[in-house]
């Protein structure tokens, strides 16, 4: 039998009978730079159902040149650790094997919605990810001293690379569902990075958007996505102006703001139009001060938005880690 790429429908029947783990209660870093750097598509599709479409008659792919690069990973590289509804999400784990020539090898993979989005990555040996959440692991040397907010905590991918990375760093995470979190502690390696970081990483189950600290945060990093889709509350800007209270002096955020590539579970959205309202609802808040990374050389990759004046880009490269300084000259002010 012929071997072919990841299909969601297709997993979800080849692993229909799979007995997943109940879930009742609630890796050094060295990474070599890419030149040009490869970036994964935030929230990306394992397998997008636009390039890979069956023909009924041949039973053969047929692959929609809009997405040449979206090439898939052969079935027998994956395995599937859970599948099951939350009261929130449905929640599936993969596991790609190392010996699958692709960039997701060695990894695993937290797939929330419908349409299978990736909500967390976690290697075995590295703790980046060639995804946004590395983008998020910037903004320490742009913010003041003090905690960083991360709503939308996932299974915790960019807590990890920021805990590693910055000694000085404590991490206060908001996420909604608990189930995630416990898919976190047991598939990514979330409990260890509690117990290693106990003074560091604090976790909250609730609804981010209430997120707060008595002194404020000097960062905080947005990741709110439902049903394929960043929260409609982010294309307001009152829920803007009310983070921006939440934040010390000299504080910033920073949001991953999805864009074509994000698949919605209502196929009548759209991932760039939700995307634009967002950030024209934080351009009114944080006026003339927002600024936007778009990860990849396509114009449907993804988009990360950061609010404040542009920083010192020398000054800001010279203070991240080596594997993160391409990112630093990527920012373009939005609405240029």
């Amino acid at each position: 039998m012929a071997a072919s790429t990841i299909n969601l429908s297709l997993l979800s029947q080849t692993f229909s009978s799979l007995q997943i783990h109940p879930l009742l209660t609630k890796p050094s870093l060295q990474f070599p730079l890419q030149n040009p750097p490869l970036i994964l598509k935030p929230h990306l599709r394992i397998q997008s159902q636009k390039s890979h479409i069956t023909n009924p008659q041949t039973k053969q792919p047929i692959h929609d040149n809009s997405y040449p690069d979206d090439d898939g990973v052969p079935i027998e590289h994956v395995k599937m650790l859970v599948k099951f509804k939350s009261r929130h999400n449905y929640i599936r784990i993969l596991e790609v094997s190392r010996k699958a020539d692709h960039p997701l090898a060695g990894s695993r993979l937290l797939l929330l919605d419908a349409p299978g989005n990736i909500h967390s990555i976690s290697y075995l040996f590295k703790s980046l990810t060639n995804a946004y959440f590395d983008v998020f692991a910037t903004i320490p040397p742009i913010i003041p001293p003090g905690p960083i907010g991360i709503l939308g905590f996932g299974a915790g991918s960019a807590a990890r690379i920021l805990l590693e990375m910055y000694p000085q760093v404590a991490i206060h995470g908001w996420e909604l569902d608990p189930s995630v979190i416990s898919v976190g502690r047991q598939y990514f390696g979330l409990e260890k990075l509690e117990k290693d970081h106990q003074d560091r990483l604090f976790i909250y189950i609730g609804n981010a958007l209430n997120a707060s600290l008595r002194d404020g945060f000097s960062g905080i990093l947005v990741d709110l996505f439902s049903k394929g889709c960043v929260i409609p509350e982010l294309q307001a800007p009152q829920t803007w102006e009310k983070l921006k209270g939440c934040l010390r002096e000299g504080g910033r955020i920073m949001v991953n703001v999805g864009g074509s590539c994000v698949e919605p579970d209502d196929i009548r959205k759209d991932g760039k139009v939700i995307m634009e309202e967002t950030l024209e609802a934080m351009n009114k808040a944080f006026p003339g001060e927002v600024f936007v990374l778009n990860l990849g050389n396509r114009k449907d990759d993804s988009t990360v938005a950061l609010t404040g004046k542009l920083p010192n880009l020398v000054e800001w490269k010279k203070a991240v880690p080596r594997p993160l300084k391409f990112y630093i000259e990527m920012w373009k002010p939005y609405r240029a």
